[in-house]
């Protein structure tokens, strides 16, 4: 199956096990809200140098020799991941616009909760002739949700990770937790190589486009501190301009 089709797939199937779950739960608690899911198509382009560097590891972990079968058989570009095992590499481009977003915006204006945007969404590039087609290609999720934010407007992106809060130096001696940054600090930060792409790396870049596209607040931190961090007693917030 072609990469947007499998990407399409896992978004409609976990959205709608997300969707059902949240749905249980409102109405175990009498809240007559709704859920839904949105099948995402993002706008990629084409150019992207990511395009001409797959570096994005996806699918099972296979011995060398299943990998290099693949890659002579379906043109797979393949890598061993981190000495795990042999993995394909797609490339991953950056978002440039949410089909979707108007559609996403006044369903959550009308009370609903929407789940969208899914494994960073479907990529598709605008054809010559001015219709869309998908593309062999997986985008970054949380680069997705901020473009996404911006777009609806949204006060606050909330990215929520494996860790209580954003750190400099991270799993060293001197290692610093973050608590509240401007976005001036956080690109000096990330300019400094703090925030590794494998990791925070793409987190701490979707927080910076979105300060600088009209975002006023981020927050970063783990599911579980959720409830204080809201109430600003926990997690790493981001500061844009006032």
């Amino acid at each position: 199956m072609p990469l947007d089709v499998l990407v399409a797939m896992t978004e409609g199937s976990l959205g709608y096990i997300l969707q059902q779950s949240l749905l249980n739960k409102l109405r175990e608690r009498n809240l007559r809200r709704y859920v839904v899911t949105v099948v995402t198509q993002v706008v990629v382009d084409e150019n992207d140098p990511a395009f001409e560097n797959p570096s994005k590891p996806i699918g099972p972990f296979l011995s060398r020799e299943e990998a290099e079968r693949r890659r002579d058989q379906l043109g797979w570009k393949v890598r061993d991941d981190a000495g795990r095992g042999w993995r394909r590499l797609v490339p991953s481009p950056k978002p440039k616009k949410v089909i979707q977003r108007h559609m996403i915006r006044d369903a959550a204006r009308a009370g609903h909760i929407v789940i969208a945007c899914g494994g960073g969404g479907i990529p598709i590039k605008r054809e010559v002739n001015g219709q869309y087609g998908g593309m062999e290609a997986v985008i970054d999720k949380d680069l997705t949700s901020s473009v996404l934010a911006a777009d609806v407007g949204a006060e606050l992106l909330v990215i929520l990770t494996a860790v209580p809060q954003v750190f400099v130096n991270f799993g060293k001696p001197d290692q610093r937790a973050l608590g509240a940054v401007t976005l001036e600090e956080i690109e000096r930060l990330y300019g400094e190589g703090h925030f590794p792409p494998g990791s925070m790396g793409p987190k701490i870049a979707a927080v910076i486009d979105f300060l600088k596209n009209g975002g006023r607040r981020a927050l970063i931190t783990n599911p579980e501190s959720l409830p204080s961090a809201i109430d600003g007693r926990a997690g790493t917030h981001f500061i844009g301009g006032i």
